[in-house]
């Protein structure tokens, strides 16, 4: 299969916001209130869809994570 690269454009505004064109939205998955995160790598920007946070795992696992919970943990985490 050959890549395909193709080009949008889009204008920013005075408040520096711009829009997502539809077919750039329709590729990434992203809806009206979705996050964006944007990535910067060697002077390169990528737009990525934020994964909505699953508060029941985060909750289920939390109990789990305690490896850091101590302030000797916490205060050794500082110098790293």
């Amino acid at each position: 299969m050959q890549a395909t690269k193709k080009a949008l454009v889009s204008k920013v505004t005075s408040k520096f916001q711009t829009t997502i064109p539809q077919s750039i939205r329709d590729v990434m998955g992203i809806s009206q209130g979705d996050a964006v995160v944007f990535e910067i790598e060697e002077g390169r920007v990528f737009i990525k869809r934020l994964q909505p946070l699953d508060l029941d795992y985060l909750n289920a696992v939390s109990g789990t994570l305690s490896e850091w919970l101590s302030p000797e943990d916490e205060e050794a985490y500082r110098d790293i």
